[in-house]
């Protein structure tokens, strides 16, 4: 399965709390942080609620 790069690059402050709960969902707690999740649908929808806030590259497969 594919991956994405997803960096926060703007603060959630002054936002919803569920978009700040969906960043830290995600596994980005600080700015400029960056994980490395798999292309799921699950994962698609919080990227999408919180567009704005992100940064998100596509991954090559190494193998």
């Amino acid at each position: 399965m594919a991956k994405i790069k997803i960096t926060l690059t703007k603060s959630p402050i002054g936002y919803e709390a569920s978009q700040r709960r969906t960043a830290e969902s995600l596994g980005l707690r600080k700015l400029h942080s960056s994980v490395v999740q798999e292309d799921t649908p699950d994962i698609l929808g919080k990227v999408r609620t919180i567009a704005h806030l992100l940064t998100v590259e596509q991954i090559r497969n190494e193998e």
